[in-house]
């Protein structure tokens, strides 16, 4: 089912834990050098956290972040309102995990969660709250009973693996606080162990499976009730 949405990614996050281990500030430092001394760093600002390190780039507008942090148990990317493409964020994570695995003497990935959010403008509705309270769940004045009118309305999706779906998603479909015309989707997907022996390519391939469950699957989903109301 086609959705006819232009999505507007706002923010892509990875975050991949692995067993304790010492996030030595220096060799760190020396991860991110190695980066310089090749000619094209992924980050330009290296800071001391209190357990660890954080890479980042400056902002380029206000709001953005583009950074990847190490602690003892976990790295974390984030890329938020910055020009990344789904393509150049898998790819940046793949990158940083095999550097920083090779840094830290890390050996395997115990799990990987992948977090997208995007933007899109409903097609029938000029106000997200009125696509979610009418068009997606048909209510008729019945949150009256609070004797005020919510600000925010959303629904939430769990699916755990299964056989045929080895891989956790949750779904967030909410209205958005920032413009109320935009609707907010997020899917945060949980991926499996991973050895790093046997190469980190499918790290990649997680962002691009949280990436088409939310701008392919969900979005369908949403064009369900995105209809013009009977006369």
């Amino acid at each position: 089912m086609q959705n006819h949405y232009a999505p507007r990614t706002i923010a892509f996050q990875s975050e991949l834990f692995h067993p304790l281990v010492d996030a030595d500030p220096q060799r760190l430092q020396r991860l991110h050098n190695e980066q310089f001394q090749g000619g094209s760093p992924l980050y330009t600002d290296f800071a001391l956290l209190q357990n660890g390190a954080l890479l980042s780039n400056p902002a380029a507008r206000p709001g953005a972040v583009s950074s990847v942090s190490f602690t003892h148990d976990r790295m974390v990317l984030r890329e938020e309102l910055s020009h990344l493409t789904v393509d150049e964020f898998a790819q940046r994570v793949r990158a940083m995990a095999e550097a920083a695995s090779a840094a830290l003497g890390v050996q395997v990935f115990t799990a990987h969660q992948v977090t997208v959010r995007t933007l899109v403008n409903t097609r029938n509705f000029r106000d997200s709250r009125d696509y979610l309270k009418a068009g997606m769940f048909g209510f008729h004045g019945e949150e009256g009973e609070f004797a005020r009118e919510p600000q925010l309305y959303g629904l939430r999706l769990v699916f755990p693996p299964s056989e045929r779906e080895p891989n956790a998603h949750a779904l967030r479909v909410e209205s958005f606080h920032g413009d109320p015309r935009s609707l907010f989707l997020e899917d945060q997907a949980t991926f499996s162990p991973l050895l790093v022996a046997r190469g980190l390519e499918s790290l990649e391939q997680h962002v691009h499976e949280t990436y088409n469950f939310l701008v392919e699957r969900a979005l369908a989903f949403v064009g369900r009730f995105d209809v013009r109301a009977e006369a």
